[in-house]
This record gives structure tokens, sequence and C-alpha cells, in this order.
């Protein structure tokens, strides 16, 4: 008796568009004298791995994990460990085939290095430990009042013409601050203003904010969901740590702690009762004012968390009720 043909199993089916979500762009920033795209959702690499070398695998396989996924911005600072943040990201981007071309490279240089022949140098040296010829948006971290800013943006400018800087931004700038700076720029023009910014931390967020969409100037979002606070950590009785609270010191001060955990609770249930991740509500909140969001990430599953908050949008009516409630304006 002859056996049936054996058939062949079925091919593997390719991995659903879910598992490798695009991330659209929010806007358009002039990178080399061009329109190019700014991706929407970023990877913020401050802390990444804390800087201890048995931590240093994690911190790859989270970048790898995030390129995985289709992240393509990466921000970085001459300051994060000492210069090891830029390096671990260069030698991550350089294992990807399309790596150097696709990758959206942000660095800054550091408020204490804003004196002309400082810059110069600060930037030489994020290059070489971001294996780069040029990156795609240099920022000034923070103003340093010592340092006048026509001195500084100038040799910003000067970078830019020599093609080593794609675009010029700032980080943590104020209105007047941005004013300023702007006035000192001959041929190009400030692209971005990243800045804190998130439903609980918003006052100083939402009058930049103004300035800079009237002004054509993108902000760039860190700390949007309020060092995990928005993600729903400490709304069980975990403590808060330390370094956390020096950072959102604002957020945990004694007057102030118990109700902002209450107003976050109340986030937590808006987000249960229309079945979304609390991070959505967060993350959109922002891109619904234009701003992208730069969201830290230290493991690859957190990775795969934000980008599923990510992709759950709530409706502009969910959105409205969460800031009535981080205000303070529902019971």
């Amino acid at each position: 008796m002859t056996s049936a043909p054996r058939r062949r199993p079925p091919a593997r089916r390719p991995r659903a568009p879910a598992d490798r979500p695009t991330v659209p762009p929010i806007g358009t920033i002039a990178v080399d004298g061009l329109a190019k795209p700014h991706p929407a959702i970023g990877l913020g690499l401050w802390g990444l791995g804390r800087w201890k070398p048995a931590d240093e695998d994690r911190t790859r396989a989270t970048i790898g994990r995030a390129w995985e996924r289709g992240l393509r911005w990466f921000d970085t600072a001459e300051v994060y460990g000492g210069g090891r943040s830029e390096r671990l990201l260069g030698e991550a981007l350089l294992k990807f085939p399309a790596g150097t071309e696709e990758a959206f490279v942000v660095t800054k240089v550091s408020w204490e290095h804003l004196r002309p022949s400082q810059v110069r140098a600060s930037l030489v040296s994020s290059l070489e430990r971001l294996a780069r010829r040029s990156v795609d948006l240099y920022l000034v971290h923070a103003p340093d009042a010592r340092v006048p800013l026509a001195d500084t943006m100038g040799a910003l400018e000067a970078l830019r013409e020599e093609g080593k800087v794609g675009a010029i931004g700032v980080s943590n700038f104020s209105v007047e601050e941005l004013e300023e700076a702007s006035r000192h720029l001959a041929k190009a023009r400030i692209v971005v203003n990243q800045i804190e910014y998130n439903l609980f931390n918003r006052e100083d967020g939402d009058a930049v904010g103004d300035y800079c969409r009237r002004h054509g100037i993108l902000v760039e979002a860190y700390s949007p969901l309020a060092r995990g606070l928005l993600h729903g950590r400490y709304l069980d009785g975990r403590r808060v740590p330390a370094e956390v609270e020096r950072f959102v010191h604002n957020l945990f001060e004694p007057n102030r702690r118990a109700e902002v955990l209450a107003r976050a609770r109340r986030l937590r249930d808006l987000a249960r009762e229309h079945d979304v991740p609390l991070a959505s509500i967060a993350l959109h909140w922002l891109a619904a004012r234009g701003a992208a969001p730069l969201v830290g990430m230290s493991r690859p599953e957190q990775v795969d968390s934000n980008l599923a908050a990510w992709s759950a949008r709530p409706s502009d009516r969910v959105l409205a009720e969460a800031e009535a409630i981080a205000r303070g304006d529902r019971a």
C-alpha cells in the first residue's frame, strides 16, 4: 500500500505589521538645508544601563530591540555617563546594516562647554564616540548665563556650515532665551527645543510650546511619563526612589505628593475605563500638542510596553478628560 505523499508544511507567515509598528513623523525640520521628517517618538539614553559595566549588555539589547521595533530617533549627550552613552549607541548602530543612514541621532553639548573652542572640541569628541561623521541634530543642553549666547550660536552655525551638524537646536530654553539665541544665527535657525513636558509638569511647557508652535520650532518632550509615574509606577505603595525624587522634586514634594498620586490614580482609572494603557494617554496628550515624546527605556521589555502604549491612541474626549484630571479640575 502506497503511503500518501507528505504535504509540505505551510510557509511561515511573516510577522504581523503590529509586531513592527511604523513610527510616523510628527513634523519636519531643516536638516542639511532640506526638510527631514522628525520621528514621532524616540528613545532617550539618559542613564541607560546606569553606567555600570555589568549593565552594558542590557543597554545594547535595549537599543537593539528599539531598532528592531522601528524606532529610529536616539537621543544622547556628552554628559550622559561621561560619554559612555554616546559610545554604546555608536557601537550598537554600527551593527545594523542601515544604522548610519536611517538612524536619527541627537546629541548635546554640555552647559559647561559653551565657549566656541569648547563647542567644537565637544562635538569632535562626540562624533568619535558615536562613530559618525555628523549628527542629525546638535543641541545646547542648557544655557549658561556666564557665556554669551552669541558666542555659542555662532560656533554652532559654523559647525553646521562645515557639515558636521545637520541642524541646530536647544534644550531647557525659555522663551526669552529662544528669542535671544535666534537673533545670533545668520543662516541657520533653531529647529528644536527639548524641554521637560508632561501632564503634571506643564506650566513652563505650555508657554514655551505655544511660542515654539508659532515660530516653527518642534518641541521634544523629555520625561513624558514623569519618570514612570504616568506609566502607573508608585501608585500602589511602591516607594519613590531618592534619585527620582531629586529629578522630579516638584512632583513629590511633601505638600504636593499626595494630591499628585491621587490624580495619577484617577488617570489610571480613566485609562482602565477606556481600555488603553495609562502611558497611551500621557504620550498622545503630548502628540496632540505637536510635541514629540522622548521616552527613557532601560530594558527591551520597556521598549515593547511603550510602543504598545503608543499604538493605542485614546480619543480626543479621553485626552480632554485626562487634562482636566491632571489639572485638578475634576473630583
